[in-house]
Parts: C-alpha cells; structure tokens; sequence
C-alpha cells in the first residue's frame, strides 16, 4: 500500500509510481450523528487549512494521481489531438458578437485568430457603418502571464465614460474589480477585491455597488464604492444576516432604482431604493415567508413580480409602488404554462417560460397583458428566449436561437410588424449540413411510472458509419444530465458534440427531475427527500433508450458536472453494468459530509436543496442512502475519468479524491479509473477557449478509447 508519506519520498521523480495507480493510506476517522457513526479513512485528504492546501501528504497524493492520469492517456496523444484540431476546426478563430445598441454607442466583442480570450469594442452610434471600433478591454492582456484568467462583471456606466470590471486569476471565485475611464484609457486607482457578483452604477454615475465575499465565500451584504474613495470606507446598503440566504443588486427597468435582492433556493426578500440616492431610505416590497419566491421590477410608478405565492409555476402580479407589498394577478400562475422571467419595456413587457417543456416568448401590452403575442419558431424542439437588449425604449428585440441540428442563431424581433430578422448564424468553417444529422424527442418511462422526455440527435447514416468500424447492431450513445437547482438543460446546439455523432454515436439528453424542464414541480420532485427520483430517471432513461434499440448495455457513455457529477456517482454504484465510461466533472459525490461541514462556502445555502443532517436526522439518513461517496461498493465498475480543480470554491478537490480513493480500493473490477486535478483552476475547468477544448478533447478520448474505438478514430 502507497501512503500519503510514501508518496512524498517519491516527489522527486514521480515518473516512479505513474504505471500503476496511486492508494491513498486509509488513516482512521469517524464522527457520529442520530446515534449513526460513519468511518471516513480518507478524511484527511480534506486539508484543513483549506483554502489554503499546503498539507504536503494532500498535495503529493493529489499531484501522483495528475502523473498517472498523464501516463495512462499517453497512448491516447494522438487521439487527442486530432479529437482537439477537428474541433478547433468548427470554430471561427475571428468570430465577433453582433453589435448592440446601449445608450449612444454600439458595443460588441471579437476574438482574435488563434487568441484565447475575448476583446471588447465600441463606437458612437452617430459615427455610422464604415466607423471603427474602439478597443475598451482586451482579455487576453489581462490574462498575460497568469496560468487562469476570467472575466467577471462587465459594465459601462449610463454616461459611457466609465468601465468597471472584474476578473479572477486562480479560479476560486474571488474577483477583483477596477475601474476604466474609456475617455483617457487609464485605469483609476479604485481597486476592489474579493467581489463574486455584477457591478452596477448608481449616483448619477460616481459610484458602484457590490457584494463582497465574505472569509466563507459568502456574498451577505451590499456594498456601495464612490469614484476615488477608499474601499475602506465603502457604505454598506443592506447586510444579510441569515447565514443561507445570498444577496444581490441590479436596476430597474428605466434604471431609476437600485433593487437589492436577498434570497435562498426557497424563500426571497426584495428591497428597492433611489439610484440617485442609494444610501437613502429603503422600500422592503414584502417580508420574506418560507417557500415563498419573488423578484420584482419597477417601470413608471408601478412594481411588477414575478412570484410563486399562489401557484408552484408562479404568477405575474403588479403593484402600486406606494404600497409595494399589495399584489394583484396581471397573469395566474397554470399548470399549462411554467413562467420563468419577464422584463419590461417603454410600451410593451415580454414574458419567457415553457409550456409541454418547449420555450415560449410572448409580447404583451400594459393595457392588455393578457392577451399574448407569441413568437413562432421553426421546429418542434430548441432552445429559444431573449438575448441582450438593453435599453427601456427597445422596439427590436434582441434574441437566440438554436436546437440540436440548428446552430446559435442571432435574431432581431420588430415587435410591430411581428417579424423575425436573421442577423448571424454560428459559423462552423469545417463545414456543417444540417441534413446530414435526425433529432427527436422521446419519452421513456420511469419505475415510478413517470414519463422523461430525451432529446436525441444522431446522423441519419449512423448504421453505415457504425458498419464501417465493424460495429453491428446497436452503437454507441452519450447520455447527459444535471438535475438539480431547477436547471433545465436545453436541448441546443454543440459543435464539439459532432466528434462522437460523427463516429456513430447517438447523443442523448435526460431531461429528469430535479431541473425544471416540464416546471417547477418536475424540480421539487427531484430535490431534499425526493432526490433520488433524479438518480432513478437517469438510468432509466439509459435503460429506456436500450430497449428502443438506439444502443446495447455495456454501450452507453455519461458524463455531468457538479451536481451532474453526483448523478454520475449515485449511477455507477445503483447500475454500473449499463455504462461502458463515465466521466464526471468536479463531482459533487461527499454529499453528506459536505452537508454536515457548516464552515464551508456554500453548505449553509444547500440546506434548502438536499437537507440539513445536522438539525434533522431523517435528512442524514437519506443523504446517506445516496451519498455516492458513502455508498461505494465492493463491485465492478465501469471505466471512469473524474476531474477537479484544486481551486474550486463549489466543490472543493478533496470530494473527488476522496472519492477516487475509495472507489480504487473497493471495485473488483480492472477498469481504468483516473482523476485529473486542475492545479491552478476551480469549478470551470481551464480557462480560455483553446484550453478548455482540449480538455473536451481529452474527455471523448477516453471515451472512444475505453468503448474500444480509439483505433482508427483519428
């Protein structure tokens, strides 16, 4: 057995150890809760000085497993390689956003060929057509010299002159913003650091304001910055004091009031004051009631929220700014019709949501808001909802679209005339033909009865494709997920995706519960005591898709992240037979643990999402039922490729090494098992366009390698 120490001797040349895999010592530990006590020998991968990680057992445990990760897919170089040029190829190196009005300039952002990173221009909008552009931020300077880079907030103020912004260089999520004057090109002196949220200008544009990352990470207040002051001395404009709820600040719809947001997964507070003066008195719209939603908006005297106090699938209700808290129904809340946002312009308010899982957008009139106008898209299933606009008096609105086979799609919608502009199709310069390629929506049933909707796109030639590897029957299908926090994943476009349905595979999406693709009750159906219905959706879905002949056991590959990583984890240990690789991202997987640790950066705001096994112990219980890390068996498991990054404030590195180093010791199998540890990174993996392409490249490597199909892939 390798210990932790063992590793350390061998840190000089860790070549050493890369042929076989690294084992974590098991060192004991256990803690008791309800009368339950649970035995964690791999506790100590938890570093407790964490954020700081300079526990030197942690770190050479962590960077053998890098090594070996490096020598297992060696073989796989070239794979990779060509898996990365073919996808670099579908990328337009020197692509550019399609310009946008706001206020007296046109804004956009160009990417350079062969750059990583973004550059942001302008230009008056009375210099017309054939004007240049003005360079206001180049990324890619801002990322010089630093392993990671990440734009943050973006921000112009309402006069144009100034630009705050933010950016993080070690990925935890800590950025630091400063301030622009676009007029000289210099950057004031104001420096901000440890914000995590937007930066919007109020006082007639002296001022920002903020939120801070408190020591736990946690954004509990609003903080106001004025122009050439010390950050020192910046006002505090609300201070949260529930430990769970996070807090955050934007402007209404005619940006004459700052409207401050505190909230949790579950239960809302909104507060709004004068942006010309944001230390003045504040209107709190309504108190916070558990399980109550809402956020508000406020256009010429009137409040309008979007609320769930009456119907799981929340209403549209107005207000007199006077008496903020006295709501009347402008929409009721249907079981037909899930809505999801609304913003509201001079003349009109656009409602988004989704009815039978498809996204709609309705213009509405304030006379008659009722009454919708729909806008019609082309196919049975996509991804479709507003894009940027900016200013109140819009009367062309700015929208995406896109759907499995259709690539993002840039429209312009004249709200008078009803009629949809085609303003820029995603380029693919290795070309693309639509045609080539069949999707469909299928419902599989799951144990319980319930149907889950799958979006599923594959070529029409799969079979000859498949024939000519001398694949029979049955090929290959990739089944994604997330479910959790209500995130529907929308069944879009993805150019990377095209390098397994290209090799014969089918691509799959499980719309299951926990997301809130069919509404929110599809979502509650799949959080606290009800999660394990997400896991059971899943592979279910798999099972489903096999019994229609779309792929054979031992055939399907999964991948997710985060909380898709957690699904990962619950289905290898319920049906590790199905899956022929898996890969999981930043897997949320040492749930119960993390839930029971109060200090760490989030787990206060979960509590609403999985449970609180500190208070209840029905909720440790069944957190534990599932916990993929708790729940690892003495089975075979598939071929599994599991990242992390060693800076990830969401969930922190040791979860998969944990993980890894329990499953290493209890599978009977002699599957490939690999853990790839971002050392100078978070929760997003890489940053920089090219970078995080090639992790993608590195993650269909595996897959195609361990399926067997590696060979001639190239």
């Amino acid at each position: 057995m390798t210990s932790g120490a063992a590793l350390a001797d061998t840190h000089e040349d860790i070549s050493s150890v890369t042929t076989t895999p690294p084992v974590a010592e098991k060192r004991e530990h256990s803690y008791t809760h309800h009368g339950i006590t649970i035995s964690d020998p791999y506790d100590w991968l938890y570093d407790k000085s964490y954020p700081e990680i300079d526990d030197e057992d942690v770190l050479d445990y962590v960077r053998a497993e890098n090594a070996y990760f490096e020598a297992a897919m060696e073989p796989q170089a070239a794979l990779t390689e060509a898996l990365f040029t073919e996808m670099r190829a579908r990328i337009k190196e020197d692509d550019s956003t399609v310009p946008q009005r706001r206020g007296d300039y046109l804004y956009w952002s160009e990417f350079d060929e062969g750059a990583q990173y973004r550059k942001h221009y302008r230009k008056p909008v009375a210099a017309g057509d054939d004007a240049q552009g003005v360079l206001i931020l180049d990324e890619n300077a801002l990322a010089e010299g630093h392993e990671y880079f990440r734009l943050g907030a973006l921000s112009v103020s309402r006069n144009g002159r100034f630009l705050a912004y933010s950016t993080d260089t070690s990925g935890a999520e800590r950025y630091t913003a400063v301030i622009k004057d676009l007029e000289t090109g210099e950057l004031l002196a104001d420096t901000i650091p440890e914000t995590r949220t937007s930066l919007t200008w109020v006082a007639n544009d002296t001022a920002i304001v903020y939120g801070k990352a408190n020591e736990n990470w946690r954004v509990l207040d609003a903080r106001m910055h004025v122009i050439g002051t010390r950050v020192e001395d910046d006002v505090i404009l609300y201070e949260e004091q529930d430990e769970s709820f996070s807090v955050g600040a934007g402007l209404s719809a005619q940006e004459d009031y700052l409207i401050i947001s505190s909230g949790d997964n579950e239960t809302s507070e909104v507060r709004f004051v004068s942006a010309a003066d944001p230390t003045g008195e504040q209107v709190l719209v309504k108190p916070r009631a558990k399980g109550v939603e809402y956020s508000v908006d406020i256009r010429e005297g009137t409040v309008w929220v979007w609320t769930n106090d009456e119907h799981i699938n929340f209403r549209l209700a107005r207000a007199d700014i006077a008496a903020p808290g006295d709501w009347e129904t402008v929409i009721a809340g249907s079981d037909e019709f899930y809505l999801t946002d609304f913003e509201l312009f001079e003349t009109f308010f656009v409602t988004e949501g989704r009815r039978n899982g498809l996204d709609q957008v309705e213009i509405r009139t304030y006379d008659a808001p009722t009454s919708a106008q729909p806008i019609a898209f082309p196919e049975a299933s996509y991804d479709a909802g507003l894009s940027n606009n900016p200013e109140y008096d819009q009367t062309v609105l700015r929208l995406s679209y896109e759907s499995m086979v259709t690539p993002d799609s840039v429209y312009d919608y004249d709200v008078a005339s009803a009629s949809l502009n085609l303003l820029k199709t995603q380029e693919i310069p290795s070309g693309y033909d639509a045609s080539l390629y069949t999707t469909e929506r299928v419902e599989v049933q799951a144990r319980d009865g319930t149907m889950i909707p799958v979006s599923v796109v594959m070529r029409k030639d799969r079979a000859d494709i498949l024939a000519a590897q001398g694949i029979e029957g049955p090929g290959p299908l990739h089944l994604y997920a997330y479910g959790a926090y209500g995130y529907a994943v929308p069944p879009g476009f993805s150019t990377t995706r095209l390098s397994l349905v290209d090799r014969g595979f089918a691509y799959a999406i499980a719309h299951i519960r926990g997301g809130d693709d069919l509404g929110r009750r599809w979502y509650l159906q799949g959080k606290l005591f009800e999660r394990t219905n997400t896991f059971n959706d899943f592979i279910d879905a798999g099972r489903g898709l096999i019994a229609r002949g779309f792929t054979a056991e031992g055939m399907v590959t999964a991948s997710g992240g985060s909380a898709g990583g957690e699904l990962m984890g619950a289905i290898v240990n319920q049906d590790p037979r199905q899956y022929g690789a898996i890969v999981a991202h930043v897997p949320f997987v040492d749930v119960l643990n993390t839930m029971l640790n109060a200090e760490l950066p989030l787990t206060p705001g979960e509590w609403q999402e999985w449970g609180n096994p500190i208070e209840d112990k029905a909720a440790f219980a069944y957190i534990l039922s599932y916990s993929p890390y708790d729940q690892v068996k003495a089975q075979d498991y598939p071929p599994m490729l599991v990242t992390a990054g060693l800076n990830d404030p969401r969930v922190t590195y040791w979860e998969p090494a944990k993980w890894v180093a329990r499953l290493r010791d209890m599978k009977t199998d002699d599957n490939t098992l690999l853990l790839k540890t971002n050392m100078g990174a978070g929760h997003g993996g890489q940053s920089g366009r090219w970078n995080s392409l090639r992790e993608t490249a590195e993650e269909y490597a595996f897959i195609l390698w361990q399926l067997g199909m590696a060979e001639g892939a190239e």
